[in-house]
C-alpha cells in the first residue's frame, strides 16, 4: 500500500483519550500504553550526521530516544545519559544499533556536576570526539494544586537537573567541539505559556531559552550553533508520572490538531539543527506545538 502523499497531521498519531496509567518518577516509556512512537517504523536517514558523536541527555526514553535513533540513522553514534531507567535505555540502545551505529549507555544523575564530566568523558574515551551536545533531561515533578505545594527541595532538584546540569555539560564539552559543532537545548511551551500546576518546571524551561539565546551569542565566535527547541504536549513519560489521570486522559486535547504530539514528530527538528542543513541558524527556538503559537 503506497503511503499517503499528504496525510493529515491531525489523524497522524494516537488521540485522546488515553488509558489511565499512574508512573512514579521517573516514568518508564515501557509501561505506557499507548506506546509512543519514536520513529523505529517510520524515520529514514539522509547521512546528515555521518560519523558524527553526539550525546543525547534523557536519551532512554521520549523526545530522547526518538532524537538517539534519527540520529543514529543520519549517520551518528551516540552516548545515551539517563537516570536509572535501565529497560527504557536498553531499548534505545537496541534500535541504535539496528541502524548501524554504536551507542554508549552512560547511567547516572545529571544535578552531579561530576556525572555531566563522566557523560563527556565517555564520549571521548569511545569515539575520541564530540560533535553535538543535545540537552534535553529534565525533571518534572507532580502537578500541584497549591503554589505552597512546591517546596524548596523539590524547586531546588528541578533546577538543578532541568537548568545547572546544561551549564555543567556545555561546561565540560566545550574543550571538545570545535567549529562546525551544536548544542540543541529541550526548552518548551512552558517557557510561553506557563502551566501553575508544574510552575517550577516551567520557570526552567524559561530559563533555558534564555540560556540558549545568551549561550548562541558567544559560541558563533567559535563557529558553534546553539538552538533550542519547545515542544507542546507530546506523549512521553513526563505525562503519566506528573499528572493525575483525568489530565492523562485528554492529553493534547486543547492544542489545535486536536492531539498529542509523538517523539517522532519532535526528534526531525533536532536533526536539522544538528546538521550543516542549520549552518546559518542559531540562537533560534524550534515550536514544535501542535499548532499553538510559542508568543
Amino acid at each position: 500500500m503506497a503511503k499517503e502523499r499528504n496525510p493529515d497531521p491531525r489523524q497522524a498519531g494516537a488521540k485522546p483519550p488515553y488509558p489511565k496509567q499512574q508512573q512514579e518518577t521517573p516514568g518508564s516509556e515501557a509501561g505506557m500504553r499507548p506506546r509512543p512512537d519514536f520513529g523505529e517504523q517510520s524515520y529514514r536517514g539522509h547521512g546528515r550526521l555521518q560519523d558524527r558523536v553526539a550525546i543525547v541527555t534523557g536519551g532512554d526514553s521520549g523526545i530522547g530516544r526518538a532524537v538517539a535513533l534519527a540520529f543514529a540513522r543520519e549517520g551518528a553514534h551516540v552516548v545515551i545519559s539517563y537516570l536509572s531507567e535501565h529497560e527504557d535505555a536498553e531499548e534505545t540502545r537496541r534500535v541504535v544499533e539496528a541502524s548501524g551505529r554504536t551507542a554508549a549507555l552512560v547511567a547516572g544523575d545529571l544535578s552531579e556536576d561530576a556525572q555531566c564530566a563522566r557523560v563527556v568523558q565517555a564520549a571521548i574515551e569511545r569515539f575520541g570526539r564530540l560533535d553535538v551536545l543535545v540537552n534535553n533531561a529534565a525533571f518534572q515533578g507532580r502537578a500541584v494544586q497549591r503554589f505552597e505545594d512546591l517546596d524548596a527541595e523539590r524547586v531546588a532538584r528541578t533546577f538543578r537537573v532541568n537548568v545547572v546540569a546544561m551549564f555543567n555539560l556545555t561546561r565540560h564539552a566545550l574543550p571538545h567541539l570545535k567549529p562546525g559543532a551544536s548544542i540543541v537545548n529541550t526548552t518548551s511551551i512552558q517557557a510561553y505559556h506557563p502551566n501553575p500546576q508544574i510552575l517550577d518546571y516551567a520557570a526552567t524551561k524559561g530559563a533555558i531559552r534564555t540560556f540558549t539565546q545568551g549561550l548562541s551569542k558567544e559560541l558563533a565566535a567559535r563557529g558553534i550553533r546553539v538552538n533550542g527547541v519547545a515542544p507542546g504536549p507530546i506523549w512521553t513519560p513526563l505525562i503519566p508520572q506528573s499528572f493525575p489521570d483525568e489530565k492523562v486522559e485528554k492529553h493534547g486535547e486543547s492544542a489545535p490538531m486536536e492531539r498529542a504530539g509523538q517523539p517522532a514528530e519532535v526528534a526531525p527538528v533536532f536533526v536539522f539543527l544538528a546538521s550543516d542543513d542549520a549552518r546559518y541558524v542559531s540562537g533560534e527556538i524550534v515550536g514544535v506545538t501542535g499548532g499553538s503559537p510559542l508568543a
